[in-house]
């Protein structure tokens, strides 16, 4: 039997359909934790970055064996997670250029121009310029485990020479957004007919 397309019909189908979002697992974001159906909440820290290869052969293997030792102590699963957001450079280049009119010293002026400089080189070749961003995230059902696992995970990373802090409902978010949408992000621009 054939069914015809009727506003009834299309009511319908429209309520039984499933997006994506229907089939995670997630009640909620909030605190800085991903509520799970299952009872566990998922949360962690966010790890601001260093670069420890422009120190010297001492200090990068002091922070590589800190580093090691910080991770030999989680004795629970976790997920490292490294995820690239993008950034827009204008306000830097701006930034730059109101330090360059300010420094008196040549050799300032030198070094903030060289800047200046490669931040235009990115600009003009329309470079995706991304900020790289890590996460340490485990999941836990009682809170004060939770919060005892964050405190050890900040300290432990301090040691290390790192700064932590808790992942924010924003960083969860968007790390669900990258998840879902395989990195990429949707840009919607303005179309423009010839009429």
């Amino acid at each position: 039997m054939l069914e015809l397309n009727t506003e009834a019909n299309k009511s319908k189908s429209n309520s039984t359909r499933k997006f994506a979002e229907d089939w995670l697992p997630i009640k909620g974001i909030q605190n800085g934790e991903i509520f799970l159906d299952n009872g566990y909440r998922v949360t962690g820290v966010k790890v601001k970055p260093r670069n420890i290869f422009i120190l010297d052969y001492d200090s990068q293997s002091n922070a590589i064996f800190n580093l090691r030792n910080f991770y030999n102590t989680i004795d629970y699963p976790f997920w490292l997670i490294v995820s690239d957001r993008p950034v827009d450079i204008n306000v830097y280049l701006a930034q730059l250029k109101l330090l360059y009119n300010s420094v008196q010293s040549q050799a300032m002026r030198k070094l903030v121009r060289e800047d200046i400089e490669k931040a235009n080189l990115f600009m003009s070749k329309e470079v995706n310029v991304t900020d790289t961003e890590y996460f340490l995230l485990f999941k836990e059902r009682r809170p004060e485990v939770i919060q005892k696992r964050i405190q050890n995970m900040v300290s432990g990373l301090a040691l290390a020479g790192l700064q932590s802090t808790q992942v924010s409902n924003d960083d969860l978010r968007t790390l669900l957004d990258g998840f879902m949408n395989g990195g990429d992000t949707i840009n919607f621009g303005t179309v423009m007919s010839s009429i």
